[in-house]
C-alpha cells in the first residue's frame, strides 16, 4: 500500500499555461470533476477538503478564462441550488485529459529516469 501510495505521490501533473492569465491544471480539473459529481459547488469544495469560497473563486476564474462558462449555477431557495458542468465543460475535461495522457506518455522513460535523482523524503 505504501509503495503505491509513493508512486502516485510521484506521478507528474500537467497544467496548461495559455498566456498569461489561463491556466487549468490538477485542483480546477478535480473541482470540475467534482462538481460534476456532486451537482453542487459546496459539495465538491468538501470533497476537496476546501473552502466554499475557494472553490468559488476557481469556478469564477475557470468561468472567466474561457469563451464559455464549464460551470453553470442555480441560486439558492425552496428549490435547492447546485451546479452543473456545461457540456463545454465536460469537453474541455476531455481534451485535458487527452492531453495529458499523451504528454504523460512522450515522457514516460525520462520521467522514470529522472525519479531515481528523488530522495523519496517528502513523501
Amino acid at each position: 500500500m505504501d509503495e503505491v501510495r509513493k508512486q502516485k505521490s510521484r506521478a507528474p501533473r500537467l497544467r496548461l499555461l495559455v498566456g498569461s492569465a489561463t491556466d487549468l491544471g490538477p485542483g480546477k480539473t478535480q473541482l470540475l470533476e467534482a462538481i460534476a459529481e456532486t451537482g453542487s459547488i459546496s459539495a465538491a469544495a468538501r470533497k476537496m477538503n476546501m473552502s466554499y469560497r475557494r472553490a468559488w473563486n476557481l469556478v469564477d476564474k475557470i468561468n472567466r478564462d474561457f469563451e464559455q462558462p464549464l460551470v453553470l449555477t442555480n441560486s439558492g431557495g425552496k428549490g435547492g441550488g447546485g451546479a452543473e458542468v456545461t457540456a463545454f465543460g465536460h469537453e474541455v475535461l476531455r481534451r485535458y485529459r487527452q492531453i495529458e495522457e499523451k504528454a504523460l506518455r512522450s515522457v514516460a522513460a525520462d520521467l522514470d529516469d529522472f525519479t531515481r535523482f528523488l530522495s523519496g523524503k517528502s513523501d
